[in-house]
């Protein structure tokens, strides 16, 4: 069995698994989670080809199962529902069982304007550098739309978003060559800054962050619209 796809199913199988605990009860969230996926990830998948056909980055045939889609190895049109899949369970989670771990409306105020000062700077120190810009400016408007929604979506996610590195950085850290010889995804020196944290470059981690954030804007959004649809039906 091809090297990515054993990454994708080990890291699927316990929040796939535990979805039915009944503290957590995931699967209540499917419905407005579903459609976050689908969305979320057609956008993802759009920039991913984009990247493929003009060899920005690439998949090594060597850890892929060699189905090929529009430039992407079947495994990386998984990625788009089994990693946020994970990533959101690991969030739930924490909500379920640390229920009053929230971070102060200030205190993610300071995270939020310092972040986009980094990222700002990244981009501004690297310039000309398409895999940079893309994401690192998606993390920015992310981040400035989630904070003026006002759901205070961020005080809990920042918390989270710490839990979930530990996975995200040894799947995709094994993904860009930790551990093994060569790397499943490798990327074009000339449109990354170069700055990796040991093989990850800098910007998987805006990457990461972005997706998992957007997947759960667009699921508080559906999970109101739902109780409105409830509560519309009741009257």
């Amino acid at each position: 069995m091809p090297l990515y796809l054993v990454l994708l199913i080990c890291s699927l199988f316990f929040p796939l698994a535990l979805s039915f605990d009944r503290k957590v009860a995931f699967f209540k969230y499917w419905p407005s989670l579903i459609p976050s996926l689908l969305i979320t990830g057609a956008f993802f998948v759009v920039f991913d080809i984009w990247f493929a056909k003009r060899d920005i980055w690439g998949f090594n045939p060597d850890y892929h199962s060699g189905i090929v889609l529009a430039s992407l190895p079947l495994e990386e049109w998984l990625f788009f529902i089994v990693i946020p899949y994970a990533s959101i369970f690991i969030h739930y989670v924490l909500i379920a069982y640390f229920p009053g771990k929230v971070l102060s409306d200030r205190s993610t105020t300071v995270i939020t304007i310092t972040l986009l000062l980094v990222l700002a700077l990244g981009i501004l120190t690297h310039p000309g550098r398409s895999y940079t810009l893309v994401y690192l400016l998606l993390m920015i408007l992310v981040l400035v739309i989630s904070y003026f929604m006002k759901d205070r979506l961020l005080n809990r996610f920042y918390i989270s978003f710490l839990v979930i590195l530990i996975p995200f950085i040894i799947v995709n850290g094994i993904l860009t060559g930790s551990f093994i010889e060569g790397e499943v995804v490798w990327y074009n020196p000339e449109e990354i800054t170069g700055i990796r944290l040991i093989t990850i470059p800098v910007e998987d981690f805006a990457y990461g962050f972005s997706m998992i954030l957007i997947n759960l804007m667009l699921m508080n959004c559906f999970r109101k619209k739902q109780i409105l649809s409830n509560y519309d039906n009741q009257a």
